[in-house]
């Protein structure tokens, strides 16, 4: 993979999570179940799934990799594919609890977790914005 797909998708991949930190710290907070909550939720949603479609494309720069491509950090992208859909279903049977514990562990994992890791040293956003 150039240099230039890379930059694009990690740039496309930004651009669709960055605004899930404050969206998904608003939704953890703010009254739930109107339409408010519903309608950013799903834009939540979209955005998270956007995103971990995105990393699928981006190859695994540190450490160890599977198949040449993938690397741990490419689980929190599974775990995206996996919690989004449950999360939704639960809220749509009206399992709040599920549906809470499902989106706390997107936001944390998915969000907070992974997105500490892609500062570490060696890693693409490290470099790019300590130098």
């Amino acid at each position: 993979m150039t240099r230039e797909v890379y930059d694009v998708l990690m740039f496309s991949h930004l651009f669709t999570v960055l605004p899930c930190v404050p969206l998904g710290a608003y939704l953890l907070i703010a009254q739930k179940g109107d339409t408010l909550h519903r309608n950013l939720g799903k834009i939540y949603m979209v955005l998270m799934m956007v995103t971990a479609t995105i990393t699928l494309f981006m190859p695994a720069l540190v450490g160890s990799q599977f198949l040449n491509h993938f690397g741990w950090i490419h689980l929190f992208s599974l775990l995206t594919f996996w919690t989004v859909p449950t999360a939704l279903i639960a809220a749509k049977k009206h399992q709040v609890k599920k549906h809470k514990r499902k989106m706390l562990l997107l936001y944390f994992g998915a969000l907070i977790i992974a997105g500490g890791f892609t500062l570490v040293p060696g890693r693409y956003l490290h470099g790019l914005l300590f130098g």
